[in-house]
Formats: structure tokens, sequence, C-alpha cells
């Protein structure tokens, strides 16, 4: 079987990856958006419990990767961009909702933690392959990695 032409189903590490100062600034975006959210989740009054409670329920979508990787990156992806708890907000604010309201403040410092530790969002290769970087997998071996002789 014949290799697929460049750029046709292959993702290598470097592709597609944000590297430099706009690396820096998406992080630093990461930090606003926690912090924001944070701040405004304060203003609503709800209880603080509420934020250990649900803060990592997005991650629940990593067991899309039971699946495979292109499901799993899939269905993380959804979970992780800012659209969705930015309209579950909205819709908290028109319903008066103030719980709906927190709970969408938490998903986005969710979101706003993961771009600051440069968690990005997923390749569809393997889990570690983001924007933001790819990590390194330690089930798999470091091709650059040199060992010393026995």
């Amino acid at each position: 079987m014949a290799a697929p032409p460049p750029g046709h189903g292959t993702v290598s590490s470097a592709d597609g990856v944000v590297a430099g100062a706009p690396r820096r600034w998406l992080i630093l975006e990461g930090l606003v958006l926690l912090a924001g959210a944070l701040i405004a989740f304060a203003a609503l009054g709800q209880p603080w419990w509420l934020v250990p409670a649900a803060i990592l329920a997005p991650d629940i979508a990593m067991t899309g990767y039971l699946a495979g990787t292109r499901p799993g990156a899939h269905l993380y992806n959804l979970t992780h961009a800012t659209l969705w708890p930015a309209g579950m907000l909205g819709a908290g604010y028109w319903q008066a909702n103030r719980l709906v309201m927190a709970l969408a403040l938490i998903w986005l410092a969710h979101i706003g933690l993961d771009r600051l530790l440069s968690t990005g969002l997923k390749y569809n290769d393997r889990f570690t392959h983001t924007h933001l970087g790819d990590r390194p997998d330690a089930r798999q071996p470091d091709p650059d990695r040199q060992t010393a002789p026995t």
C-alpha cells in the first residue's frame, strides 16, 4: 500500500502546532479566561464547592478515546471549545438561571486552565498531539533519546 500524499491522512508532530510568541499569547489567554470565569463565578454568589465538584467534568470526554483516536479527539474537542459553555452562559443569563451560568463559568474556567497548562485541542493521531504542542507519550520510545552503550 502506497503512502498517502503529503497532507492527506497523516499529521506530523509539528503540523499545526503553535510556537513562539503566538503560543505564549494563547497561554496568556488561557490565564485570562480562567481568572475571568472565576471572578464572574464569584459575582454570581454560588457556593464555591461547585468549582471543585464540576471543574473536571469536561474531561469525561476523554472516554471517547476508548473508541479510538479519531472519535476521542472529536469528542474531546467538542467539550473543550469555548462555543458550548459560552452558549450555555448566554442561555443561563437569558433565563436568569444562576446555576446554569455558574456551571458554564466553571466549564470556561476548565478550558482556560487547560490552555494555561498548554493542553490544547487534540489532533486525531494521538492524545498527546495538540495545537499547543506535542507532549511525549511515555508508552512510545523517544527516537531522539540517546542511550548509553552497555
